[in-house]
């Protein structure tokens, strides 16, 4: 909900429509807060997802947009489904976990996924590094959709997804927009961009933005983070 309402303002006001839905476990989405059986099934649920964009819009363009977990989402899924996407934007993406992944907790993830999968951990989320606004910090804290747990299993889906995504992101090849704040204490913008880096495509951008935290679209630089994004879509929309 906070990504999608803040790029829908300039993307709708410029013509363009925004699609969004609720990941499993997350927001208004029935099940388990933050569990998942598979990683596949984030998969198949976003190419379901567009397939009801393309039946209402035939014609048009589609342009896939993920941040944080819903980033790995995406590349997860541009390099394993063939669809026709005219670019991806990724925000945030967890290549390198630096502020969730504690070692405990991985351990104990990797040891209850097969005998308890659905046992709840305490993600143990730094809010403060969501952003340098302290009302965005607080409407996170206040946000009733907002939770801060995990299953076990969903922990080692998401490590599966991760070195999965390392291992064979070289090969991608959709338009690709990656965007990091520097200063990201959650998903490191290193690793992001040596990430980037060893991508084959011809058509990819790289911008990271000096001491911005996670939420690039919450935090002091959100104006220059939107402009960007929409003007890399107005270039790839008129091609």
């Amino acid at each position: 909900m906070r990504l999608q309402s803040i790029c829908r303002k300039i993307l709708v006001s410029n013509e363009y429509g925004v699609y969004v839905y609720d990941l499993r476990g997350h927001g208004n989405s029935p099940g388990q807060r933050g569990h998942i059986n598979s990683w596949v099934e984030y998969r198949t649920d976003l190419l379901n997802f567009l397939k009801i964009i393309r039946t209402k819009h035939p014609e048009c363009l589609i342009f896939l947009l993920g941040h944080s977990m819903g980033a790995l989402i995406a590349l997860d899924f541009i390099l394993l489904e063939h669809e026709r996407l005219a670019g991806a934007i990724i925000s945030g993406a967890p290549i390198e976990p630096v502020g969730v992944a504690k070692p405990f907790k991985v351990a104990l993830a990797r040891i209850l996924s097969r005998i308890y999968p659905g046992f709840p951990i305490d993600l143990g989320l730094d809010i403060d590094a969501i952003s340098r606004i302290p009302a965005v910090v607080k409407s996170y804290q206040d946000d009733p959709l907002v939770h801060g747990t995990i299953s076990a299993r969903w922990g080692t889906e998401l490590l599966s997804a991760v070195e999965s995504v390392k291992m064979w992101g070289k090969s991608i090849n959709t338009p690709l927009l990656m965007i990091h704040g520097e200063a990201d204490r959650l998903n490191s913008a290193e690793g992001a961009k040596n990430f980037f880096d060893r991508i084959h495509a011809r058509d990819k951008e790289f911008i990271s933005y000096p001491n911005s935290y996670h939420e690039l679209h919450n935090d002091l630089d959100n104006d220059m983070m939107l402009n960007d994004l929409l003007n890399w879509v107005n270039r790839h929309n008129e091609r």
